[in-house]
């Protein structure tokens, strides 16, 4: 199984909203189509504040990931944040997602991004040996805080 990469189009908004729904299922994140339409759409449209990589072949994707970017003093310009990362099921374990997490930071380095982040659920530890292998450490002195707006 291939972990080709290709970054998503307006004509792939279907295949992509399909597997973000079956992502926020099966996670629990509360969304409805609507919700997921506005997130989504302005991506595949171009808005430059982030973008959707579909996974596997483009006509039949088995993952997709959304990258948003912003602007890091710290790191020293641009840098990205890994917002959502999904397999299908039937094809995990295979070594897909370590291919995905090995290839995009490379693409995205060449593109001049500084760092790329992600957060996970400390107690995942399969997801947080999945971003360890990929060379994603822990920000020890640091905790990822929200205010929904």
């Amino acid at each position: 199984m291939s972990a080709a990469l290709h970054l998503a189009r307006t004509e792939d908004l279907d295949r992509v909203l399909d597997l973000v729904a079956a992502f926020h299922q099966e996670t629990g994140i509360a969304s409805d189509d609507s919700l997921r339409r506005a997130a989504i759409e302005p991506l595949l449209e171009g808005l430059p504040y982030g973008a959707v990589y579909l996974i596997g072949p483009s006509r039949a994707p088995v993952g997709y990931i959304v990258v948003t970017f912003s602007w890091s003093v710290e790191f020293g310009g641009m840098d990205g944040f890994v917002d959502e990362l999904f397999i299908r099921p039937p094809v995990r374990r295979r070594g897909i997602a370590t291919e995905v997490l090995f290839a995009l930071p490379r693409t995205l380095a060449e593109a001049g991004i500084k760092a790329l982040h992600l957060e996970v659920d400390k107690n995942d530890d399969t997801a947080r040996g999945l971003y360890t292998r990929a060379r994603f450490e822990p920000r020890e002195r640091y905790m990822l805080m929200s205010r929904k707006l």
